[in-house]
């Protein structure tokens, strides 16, 4: 079988918007259980992390269940993954141009 990796928050939901706490939430069950993937607690951790950060309060749960199964360093790289995975992955607020007037001038050297 496949092996899809989610690298895209507008592909999660099969393009209907931003992932959804859901469906990654489905992402670390399928790496915690190693269901069509080989178990994988750091991947399982990222997911369950992210999914979280969405509201799943049974991400939350499992996420701390596999945590106690995990060294400091694996979960530091999960972590990591997870920041990484929200760098790529998450359209940022585009800041407007101070008009004119507000502009704070160059420092004089």
């Amino acid at each position: 079988m496949a092996r899809f990796e989610i690298l895209d928050s507008s592909m999660a939901p099969l393009g209907a918007g931003p992932a959804a706490g859901d469906v990654l939430f489905e992402l670390g069950l399928m790496y915690s259980v190693g269901r069509d993937v080989q178990v994988d607690l750091i991947a399982a951790h990222k997911w369950f992390n992210l999914a979280a950060m969405k509201g799943n309060a049974d991400a939350i749960r499992l996420r701390r269940e596999i945590a106690g199964q995990m060294s400091d360093a694996e979960i530091a790289a999960a972590q990591r993954a997870a920041r990484d995975w929200l760098r790529g992955n998450c359209e940022l607020p585009v800041m407007p141009a101070l008009p004119a007037a507000m502009a704070v001038p160059p420092l004089a050297a």
